[in-house]
Parts: structure tokens; C-alpha cells; sequence
């Protein structure tokens, strides 16, 4: 029986990438609604670190579905499914990082109708998300270290 080898060292510079982009937007405290919305360069730097940062946990996700032989997924939101399915994230946890593909979507497709609000709500209120994501992909490394030393 071939035991299915995860990249750790690959997922670690990833999760750490997350890291520091969800530090990023949290010591952007100067961008307040007000400005936001009223300077371009601000919120591009928030849409495009958000959209960096959804990209860096499916990336992620994929690699560790890709190295574990787990089920393919059918979307974006569907690769967190997988993830869950196999315990790698709790499954009442799911739907935080389905919204995440759901967002990555809109920024990526539907630019031009943008919600301001809720983009801006994403960067203030669920960086608690991208922390979770970390935290479980690290409780999974961790595992799948114990499994290949035992």
C-alpha cells in the first residue's frame, strides 16, 4: 500500500502567505469606510489582498486533495467540501469556507457590481476565517505527521 505523501514543506509556505496577508489587512487600520470608498489605491489593496488570500487557502485545499487522492472536486466552494468530508476542517465549519469561494467568485467575475459594503465587511469582520483555515490545515499537518512517523 502506497501511503500518499502531502508536500508539508509547500503548505506551510502557503499558510504562512496567508499569515501575513491577513496581518497585512489587519494593520490597515487607517482604511476606515470613509476611505474605502473614496480611495481607489485602498481599496484595491483590500479587494485584491482578499482575493489573494481566498486563492492561497484553495491552493491549499487542492494541494492536499491532489496529494491525499481525495475525491476531485467539482468547484471552488466544493473543494472545502472535500476537505470537510475528510475531517481535514470540521463540516459545521463548511459553510465559512464555501462563503470564501462564494466571495473569491464575485471579485473575480462580477467586478463591475462589487458590493463596496461587502467587501469591506469581509475585511473588517472574517479574518477570523482565514486564522480558522490556518489553524485547521495546521491541526491536519500535524496528523498526517504523527500518521507517517507511527
Amino acid at each position: 500500500m502506497v501511503v500518499p505523501m502531502v508536500d508539508i514543506i509547500l503548505i506551510e509556505r502557503i499558510l504562512n502567505d496567508i499569515k501575513a496577508n491577513v496581518d497585512d489587512l489587519k494593520a490597515a487600520t487607517d482604511i476606515t469606510w470613509q476611505v474605502y470608498r473614496t480611495d481607489k489605491r485602498a481599496r484595491r489593496f483590500v479587494e485584491r489582498t482578499l482575493h489573494v488570500l481566498v486563492e492561497a487557502c484553495i491552493d491549499a485545499a487542492q494541494h492536499i486533495i491532489s496529494d491525499e487522492h481525495l475525491r476531485e472536486p467539482t468547484s471552488y466552494r466544493d473543494t472545502f467540501a472535500v476537505l470537510a468530508e475528510n475531517e481535514i476542517i470540521k463540516a459545521d465549519e463548511l459553510p465559512r469556507f464555501e462563503a470564501m469561494a462564494s466571495f473569491r467568485n464575485l471579485i473575480v467575475h462580477y467586478y463591475e457590481r462589487i458590493d463596496d459594503a461587502v467587501v469591506f465587511g469581509v475585511f473588517r469582520q472574517r479574518m477570523g476565517d482565514f486564522e480558522l483555515f490556518i489553524c485547521r490545515i495546521t491541526d491536519y499537518l500535524k496528523r498526517i505527521e504523527k500518521r507517517a512517523a507511527g
